[in-house]
């Protein structure tokens, strides 16, 4: 038996297979997790392409009864390579672009921070009551600047990436901000309202 030993120590064979089989988990995670990066790379720069044509789209007159046909463009174009994709939208309308996702005005008459008391505001989206956002829903009108948002969530194509602590799905959220065509000439007011 000792006799063997030298033998056994110097014999080669098999460590390859070894060799591999420890690298292996460790290389297979990270070829899944760029090939997961690639496809949410990819998937993002399509929904930035979809959504910019659309919300161009949506800045003519008339488009504001086409909406659902104009999100189903952007639905379809997601779904050409995330299949399984859950697709929601959003519009705001505002009146200049420095005001998005900005409170409405108000006078702080006791300096505490809150429209409250009675102190007066601009109902800038005309619903009667002080907002922390000033946007109005939907597509607006002539001229309004309108946040136009699409979130994306679909199961990741490599399961894998729940070894690493990631969620099953995956969301990503595509925004653009676009002016809609001067069709109309007339100018709004925001009224000035109190607060409650």
């Amino acid at each position: 038996m000792s006799a063997y030993l030298p033998a056994l120590r110097e014999d080669e064979r098999g460590v390859t297979a070894v060799e591999f089989g420890l690298i292996a988990p460790v290389l297979l995670m990270s070829m899944f997790g760029l090939f997961d990066l690639g496809y949410n790379v990819y998937t993002a720069s399509l929904l930035e392409g979809a959504i910019q044509k659309v919300a161009r789209d949506s800045t003519l007159e008339g488009a504001s009864g086409k909406t659902t046909t104009l999100d189903a463009k952007v639905t379809t174009m997601v779904r050409t390579i995330a299949p399984q994709a859950t697709v929601s939208f959003s519009r705001s309308a505002y009146a200049q672009f420095s005001n998005v996702k900005q409170p409405e005005d108000f006078t702080d008459v006791d300096g505490n921070g809150v429209c409250n008391n009675g102190e007066s505001f601009e109902d800038a989206n005309g619903n009667g009551t002080w907002d922390s956002d000033q946007a109005a829903a939907g597509s607006g009108s002539a001229r309004d600047a309108v946040l136009y948002q699409v979130t994306v969530t679909y199961p990741r194509q490599f399961p894998v990436m729940k070894f690493l602590g990631m969620g099953n799905t995956f969301s990503m959220q595509a925004r653009t901000i676009l002016r809609n065509q001067p069709w109309d000439l007339t100018i709004k007011a925001p009224k000035v309202l109190a607060c409650p």
